[in-house]
Protein backbone atom coordinates (compact mmCIF):
# COMPACT_ATOMS: atom_id res chain seq x y z
CA UNK A 1 0.00 0.00 0.00
CA UNK A 2 1.32 3.23 -1.15
CA UNK A 3 0.96 6.33 1.00
CA UNK A 4 1.64 9.65 -0.23
CA UNK A 5 0.88 13.41 1.29
CA UNK A 6 0.62 16.40 -0.71
CA UNK A 7 0.66 20.30 0.41
CA UNK A 8 -2.30 22.36 -0.32
CA UNK A 9 -1.22 25.19 1.11
CA UNK A 10 1.16 27.49 3.52
CA UNK A 11 -0.27 29.55 6.56
CA UNK A 12 1.89 32.19 8.47
CA UNK A 13 1.65 31.88 12.41
CA UNK A 14 4.05 33.52 15.06
CA UNK A 15 5.90 30.80 16.46
CA UNK A 16 4.92 31.46 20.30
CA UNK A 17 1.46 30.93 19.40
CA UNK A 18 1.79 27.22 18.24
CA UNK A 19 4.98 26.30 20.31
CA UNK A 20 4.83 27.22 24.02
CA UNK A 21 8.11 29.17 24.80
CA UNK A 22 8.94 30.18 21.29
CA UNK A 23 9.11 33.70 19.92
CA UNK A 24 7.11 36.17 17.56
CA UNK A 25 9.04 35.44 14.08
CA UNK A 26 6.77 33.66 11.47
CA UNK A 27 6.61 29.69 10.96
CA UNK A 28 5.06 28.78 7.85
CA UNK A 29 2.80 25.67 7.82
CA UNK A 30 1.80 23.21 5.34
CA UNK A 31 -1.72 22.25 4.79
CA UNK A 32 -0.95 18.26 3.95
CA UNK A 33 -3.89 16.35 2.78
CA UNK A 34 -2.97 12.62 1.54
CA UNK A 35 -3.29 9.96 -0.82
CA UNK A 36 -3.79 6.41 -0.57
CA UNK A 37 -3.38 3.58 -2.65
CA UNK A 38 -5.35 0.92 -1.43
CA UNK A 39 -4.91 -2.75 -3.11
CA UNK A 40 -8.93 -3.28 -2.19
CA UNK A 41 -10.91 0.43 -2.04
CA UNK A 42 -7.89 1.58 -4.96
CA UNK A 43 -7.01 5.55 -4.44
CA UNK A 44 -8.44 7.01 -0.99
CA UNK A 45 -8.31 10.78 -0.28
CA UNK A 46 -7.56 11.80 3.49
CA UNK A 47 -9.15 15.14 3.86
CA UNK A 48 -9.01 17.68 0.56
CA UNK A 49 -6.91 20.22 2.30
CA UNK A 50 -7.63 23.86 1.43
CA UNK A 51 -8.98 24.36 -2.67
CA UNK A 52 -10.23 27.89 -4.48
CA UNK A 53 -14.05 26.85 -3.76
CA UNK A 54 -13.29 27.80 -0.23
CA UNK A 55 -10.96 30.62 -0.10
CA UNK A 56 -11.68 32.37 -4.08
CA UNK A 57 -15.37 31.01 -4.83
CA UNK A 58 -17.30 32.94 -5.69
CA UNK A 59 -20.40 31.73 -3.73
CA UNK A 60 -18.73 31.49 -0.32
CA UNK A 61 -20.63 33.23 2.35
CA UNK A 62 -19.60 36.37 4.17
CA UNK A 63 -18.13 34.31 7.37
CA UNK A 64 -16.00 31.75 5.08
CA UNK A 65 -14.56 35.05 2.83
CA UNK A 66 -13.42 36.95 6.34
CA UNK A 67 -11.94 33.33 7.55
CA UNK A 68 -10.23 33.57 4.51
CA UNK A 69 -9.32 37.14 5.03
CA UNK A 70 -8.01 36.77 8.41
CA UNK A 71 -5.82 33.80 8.18
CA UNK A 72 -4.82 34.60 4.38
CA UNK A 73 -3.47 31.08 3.26
CA UNK A 74 -1.38 30.77 0.04
CA UNK A 75 -2.35 28.43 -2.08
CA UNK A 76 -0.05 26.01 -3.50
CA UNK A 77 -0.87 25.62 -6.91
CA UNK A 78 0.86 22.73 -8.27
CA UNK A 79 -0.19 20.41 -5.54
CA UNK A 80 -3.83 20.92 -5.01
CA UNK A 81 -6.00 17.92 -5.17
CA UNK A 82 -6.47 17.84 -8.68
CA UNK A 83 -2.93 18.31 -10.39
CA UNK A 84 -2.11 15.73 -7.86
CA UNK A 85 -4.52 13.23 -9.01
CA UNK A 86 -3.41 13.77 -12.61
CA UNK A 87 -0.20 13.19 -11.85
CA UNK A 88 -0.86 10.03 -10.66
CA UNK A 89 -3.20 9.22 -13.69
CA UNK A 90 -6.37 9.65 -11.78
CA UNK A 91 -9.58 11.55 -11.93
CA UNK A 92 -12.00 12.88 -9.53
CA UNK A 93 -14.13 10.08 -10.44
CA UNK A 94 -11.60 7.50 -9.72
CA UNK A 95 -11.50 8.66 -6.26
CA UNK A 96 -14.68 6.62 -4.36
CA UNK A 97 -13.62 6.98 -0.61
CA UNK A 98 -12.67 10.10 1.15
CA UNK A 99 -11.98 10.33 4.77
CA UNK A 100 -12.77 13.08 6.22
CA UNK A 101 -10.85 13.19 9.76
CA UNK A 102 -13.27 16.37 11.40
CA UNK A 103 -14.91 19.45 9.71
CA UNK A 104 -12.95 22.64 9.49
CA UNK A 105 -12.32 24.03 6.31
CA UNK A 106 -8.60 23.22 5.69
CA UNK A 107 -10.00 19.83 5.34
CA UNK A 108 -13.38 19.54 3.68
CA UNK A 109 -13.11 22.57 1.08
CA UNK A 110 -12.60 20.53 -1.93
CA UNK A 111 -15.42 17.87 -0.96
CA UNK A 112 -17.73 18.55 -3.70
CA UNK A 113 -15.09 18.05 -6.06
CA UNK A 114 -15.67 14.28 -6.08
CA UNK A 115 -19.18 13.42 -6.54
CA UNK A 116 -18.79 9.68 -6.79
CA UNK A 117 -16.99 9.45 -3.17
CA UNK A 118 -18.29 8.01 0.17
CA UNK A 119 -17.45 10.17 3.08
CA UNK A 120 -15.66 7.95 6.35
CA UNK A 121 -16.27 10.34 8.81
CA UNK A 122 -17.66 10.67 12.61
CA UNK A 123 -21.14 10.07 12.20
CA UNK A 124 -21.30 11.52 16.19
CA UNK A 125 -19.90 14.25 15.03
CA UNK A 126 -22.04 15.01 11.79
CA UNK A 127 -24.71 14.49 14.07
CA UNK A 128 -23.82 17.57 16.62
CA UNK A 129 -23.30 19.76 12.95
CA UNK A 130 -26.91 19.04 11.96
CA UNK A 131 -28.23 19.04 15.52
CA UNK A 132 -26.44 22.83 16.16
CA UNK A 133 -27.72 26.71 14.18
CA UNK A 134 -25.08 28.12 11.46
CA UNK A 135 -23.90 30.71 14.11
CA UNK A 136 -23.55 27.62 16.80
CA UNK A 137 -21.37 25.65 13.93
CA UNK A 138 -19.60 28.53 13.07
CA UNK A 139 -17.85 29.18 16.91
CA UNK A 140 -16.94 24.77 16.32
CA UNK A 141 -15.04 26.25 13.16
CA UNK A 142 -17.18 24.33 10.72
CA UNK A 143 -18.84 25.96 7.77
CA UNK A 144 -21.79 23.87 6.44
CA UNK A 145 -21.53 25.25 2.88
CA UNK A 146 -18.53 23.31 2.24
CA UNK A 147 -20.24 19.81 2.93
CA UNK A 148 -21.98 18.55 -0.38
CA UNK A 149 -25.35 18.56 -0.62
CA UNK A 150 -25.74 14.90 -0.57
CA UNK A 151 -22.99 14.17 2.53
CA UNK A 152 -24.87 12.48 4.60
CA UNK A 153 -26.59 10.09 2.39
CA UNK A 154 -22.14 9.14 1.02
CA UNK A 155 -21.55 9.21 4.64
CA UNK A 156 -20.39 5.71 6.05
CA UNK A 157 -20.19 6.24 9.55
CA UNK A 158 -17.05 5.20 11.91
CA UNK A 159 -19.53 3.79 14.26
CA UNK A 160 -20.56 1.11 11.60
CA UNK A 161 -17.13 0.33 11.21
CA UNK A 162 -15.03 -3.52 13.42
CA UNK A 163 -13.09 -2.66 16.10
CA UNK A 164 -9.07 -3.24 15.95
CA UNK A 165 -7.39 -4.07 18.82
CA UNK A 166 -4.84 -2.02 20.54
CA UNK A 167 -1.43 -1.14 19.01
CA UNK A 168 2.09 0.75 19.70
CA UNK A 169 0.19 2.75 23.11
CA UNK A 170 -2.92 3.12 20.83
CA UNK A 171 -5.84 1.88 22.00
CA UNK A 172 -7.60 0.68 19.03
CA UNK A 173 -10.00 2.19 16.91
CA UNK A 174 -12.59 1.58 13.59
CA UNK A 175 -10.94 -0.88 11.06
CA UNK A 176 -11.82 1.30 7.80
CA UNK A 177 -10.90 -1.30 5.27
CA UNK A 178 -11.66 -4.36 7.33
CA UNK A 179 -7.71 -5.54 7.00
CA UNK A 180 -5.77 -3.91 9.73
CA UNK A 181 -4.59 -1.72 7.31
CA UNK A 182 -5.95 1.29 8.19
CA UNK A 183 -7.62 2.11 11.55
CA UNK A 184 -8.87 5.30 12.81
CA UNK A 185 -8.07 6.84 15.78
CA UNK A 186 -9.46 8.68 17.96
CA UNK A 187 -7.74 12.40 18.87
CA UNK A 188 -10.05 14.46 21.00
CA UNK A 189 -9.08 18.25 21.50
CA UNK A 190 -8.55 20.29 18.71
CA UNK A 191 -11.95 19.71 17.03
CA UNK A 192 -15.33 17.39 17.40
CA UNK A 193 -14.61 14.08 16.00
CA UNK A 194 -11.26 14.14 15.16
CA UNK A 195 -9.66 10.94 14.34
CA UNK A 196 -5.88 10.24 12.66
CA UNK A 197 -5.27 6.99 10.89
CA UNK A 198 -2.90 4.46 12.25
CA UNK A 199 -1.28 2.79 9.78
CA UNK A 200 -0.11 -0.41 11.55
CA UNK A 201 1.61 -2.70 8.77
CA UNK A 202 4.14 -0.26 7.56
CA UNK A 203 7.85 -1.74 8.36
CA UNK A 204 7.75 1.23 11.00
CA UNK A 205 3.75 2.23 11.95
CA UNK A 206 2.80 5.83 10.60
CA UNK A 207 0.11 7.43 12.90
CA UNK A 208 -1.37 10.61 10.64
CA UNK A 209 -2.30 12.29 13.95
CA UNK A 210 -4.14 15.41 11.76
CA UNK A 211 -4.22 18.50 14.16
CA UNK A 212 -3.16 17.67 17.33
CA UNK A 213 -0.35 19.78 17.44
CA UNK A 214 0.91 21.74 14.55
CA UNK A 215 4.78 21.58 15.76
CA UNK A 216 6.78 18.00 15.95
CA UNK A 217 8.33 19.86 18.50
CA UNK A 218 5.41 20.84 20.37
CA UNK A 219 4.45 17.02 20.92
CA UNK A 220 8.05 15.60 21.47
CA UNK A 221 9.33 18.57 23.69
CA UNK A 222 5.99 19.06 25.99
CA UNK A 223 5.85 22.14 24.54
CA UNK A 224 1.88 22.52 23.89
CA UNK A 225 0.57 25.94 23.65
CA UNK A 226 -1.23 27.37 25.88
CA UNK A 227 -3.52 30.46 25.72
CA UNK A 228 -4.79 32.12 23.69
CA UNK A 229 -4.30 29.38 21.58
CA UNK A 230 -6.71 26.97 23.60
CA UNK A 231 -9.45 29.41 23.00
CA UNK A 232 -10.00 27.91 19.49
CA UNK A 233 -9.77 24.00 20.56
CA UNK A 234 -12.49 21.87 21.08
CA UNK A 235 -11.37 20.54 24.00
CA UNK A 236 -8.82 22.23 25.43
CA UNK A 237 -8.16 19.68 28.35
CA UNK A 238 -7.89 16.82 26.16
CA UNK A 239 -4.92 18.35 24.22
CA UNK A 240 -2.50 16.91 26.77
CA UNK A 241 -3.74 13.13 27.42
CA UNK A 242 -4.02 12.77 23.39
CA UNK A 243 -0.08 14.12 22.72
CA UNK A 244 0.93 11.95 25.81
CA UNK A 245 -0.64 9.11 23.83
CA UNK A 246 1.20 9.90 21.35
CA UNK A 247 4.74 10.36 22.74
CA UNK A 248 4.13 6.86 23.88
CA UNK A 249 3.29 5.42 20.76
CA UNK A 250 6.33 7.31 19.13
CA UNK A 251 8.32 5.74 22.85
CA UNK A 252 7.38 2.34 20.87
CA UNK A 253 9.26 2.81 17.66
CA UNK A 254 6.21 4.45 15.85
CA UNK A 255 6.56 7.39 13.83
CA UNK A 256 4.08 10.64 13.90
CA UNK A 257 3.14 12.98 11.55
CA UNK A 258 1.13 16.80 11.64
CA UNK A 259 -1.19 17.70 8.90
CA UNK A 260 0.68 21.28 9.61
CA UNK A 261 4.53 20.79 10.46
CA UNK A 262 6.59 22.41 8.09
CA UNK A 263 9.16 19.94 7.92
CA UNK A 264 9.40 17.11 5.35
CA UNK A 265 9.50 13.48 5.82
CA UNK A 266 9.09 10.72 3.48
CA UNK A 267 5.54 10.41 2.78
CA UNK A 268 5.44 14.10 1.90
CA UNK A 269 5.15 14.82 -2.29
CA UNK A 270 8.00 17.27 -3.35
CA UNK A 271 6.78 20.52 -5.21
CA UNK A 272 9.31 18.93 -8.27
CA UNK A 273 7.67 15.77 -8.36
CA UNK A 274 4.92 17.40 -9.58
CA UNK A 275 5.66 19.07 -11.72
CA UNK A 276 7.63 17.07 -13.37
CA UNK A 277 4.57 15.14 -14.41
Amino acid sequence: MKIVFANSAWVSAAERLILRGGSWRSVRLRVRYGLIFHPTAGPVLVDTGYTPEALTGAGRGRMLRLYGALLKPELNAAQQVLPVLKHFGLSPDDVRTVIVTHFHADHISGLSLFPRARFIASDAAWARVKARTPRQNLRHGVFTELFPADFEARLDGLSAKRRAGAQGGIPGGADLFSDGSVIAVDLPGHADGQFGLLFGKLDRPLLYAVDVQWLLLALTGHRTPGFPTTLIAEGALAIEPTSAMLRRFLATGGEVMLCHDPELIAYDLLQSDVRAG
